[in-house]
């Protein structure tokens, strides 16, 4: 008896179970609500197969998309006061704070890495939206200036992905001083002659898009992205009028010259290299065959209108 239930009884039972099939094997497009495998979804570069909705993506994804061959390495951000105001709502700063990095890879909204993007060497911020909202506080602030200066110091193109509701309101006006802390360290990147590139993303609000965000040298942005400064309902409400469906998209600033382009996601790698390779390689990248006997190719039409080889 005892052999039946231990042996036999698991053996039939692993037989006829039901495998379990995990849930996140598909995903619904918010756009168009069309299902996803998420290996064909992964493929994509998180970009619907069906309407070309561009989903928000980790900055981990983001660095790997960006880089050569995926290949990159982090720098350790300056280290900054947790809670320097004691800001407590419903729960405290801190308590928000060990939450949003227990769920997130990095320790706070921006991660900064350097690497190499079409062979030139280039220093890549990129806004974490998981964490609090990709908002801005000292330490983003923090990671901004480093992510410039180690430009500096490796004659490195700077790169800036935010994705940001903008600033973080737990830090007060500690977090609006940012605005200015960063408009600063771009500033040494473009004294230095150095390309200074932002890839706008969804969502870019707030006092990031009202800082470091508008003063890149080329202004890309990713289809259909939100990006303004306040919301849509605010300003409705302020200036009493309807705006556009499309207002605040990417293509809507695009089409009233606040972007420059608007690149689909798959081809943002090969875009950035080649922009950084007009910039820093000025100088055709082959030697420049002159045209010899020129004169000699000139036609000269004579009286009766037959063209001959002078």
């Amino acid at each position: 008896m005892s052999w039946l239930t231990e042996f036999v009884r698991p053996k039939i039972q692993q037989l006829v179970r039901r495998s379990e099939v995990p849930e996140n094997l598909w995903h619904k497009c918010p756009s168009c609500e069309q299902m996803i495998f998420h290996r064909d979804l992964a493929k994509n570069r998180h970009v619907c197969q069906h309407c070309g909705h561009h989903m928000r993506i980790s900055a981990k994804e983001r660095l790997e998309l960006l880089f050569d061959e995926s290949q990159y390495q982090l720098i350790e951000l300056p280290g900054v006061p947790m809670d320097p105001l004691k800001f407590k709502d419903q729960k405290k700063y801190t308590d928000r704070l060990k939450a949003a990095q227990a769920k997130a890879t990095y320790k706070d909204a921006l991660a900064v890495a350097h690497g190499t993007i079409g062979s030139h060497a280039a220093v890549v911020a990129v806004f974490d939206f998981s964490f609090m909202g990709g908002s801005m506080g000292t330490a983003v602030g923090e990671g901004i200036v480093a992510a410039a200066e180690l430009a500096v110091v490796q004659d490195a193109a700077l790169i800036i992905v935010p994705a940001s509701g903008g600033a973080r309101m737990q830090e007060g006006i500690l977090s609006l001083m940012q605005m200015a802390r960063t408009t600063a360290a771009i500033e040494k990147v473009k004294e230095k002659g150095l390309p200074y590139f932002v890839l706008l993303t969804d969502p870019t609000t707030g006092g990031v898009s009202a800082s470091f965000a508008m003063l890149g040298d080329i202004q890309i942005a990713e289809p259909g992205a939100q990006i303004g400064f306040a919301g849509r309902r605010v300003i409705e409400n302020t200036i009493r009028e309807k705006l556009p469906d499309d207002f605040q998209t990417a293509e809507y600033l695009l089409d009233h010259g606040m972007v420059d382009m608007v690149v689909p996601r798959p081809e943002l790698h090969a875009t950035f290299s080649r922009l950084i390779d007009m910039i820093r390689r000025p100088k055709p990248g082959a030697a420049i065959v002159p045209i010899k006997d020129a004169k000699k190719s000139v036609k000269k039409v004579g009286k009766d209108g037959d063209a001959t080889q002078k």
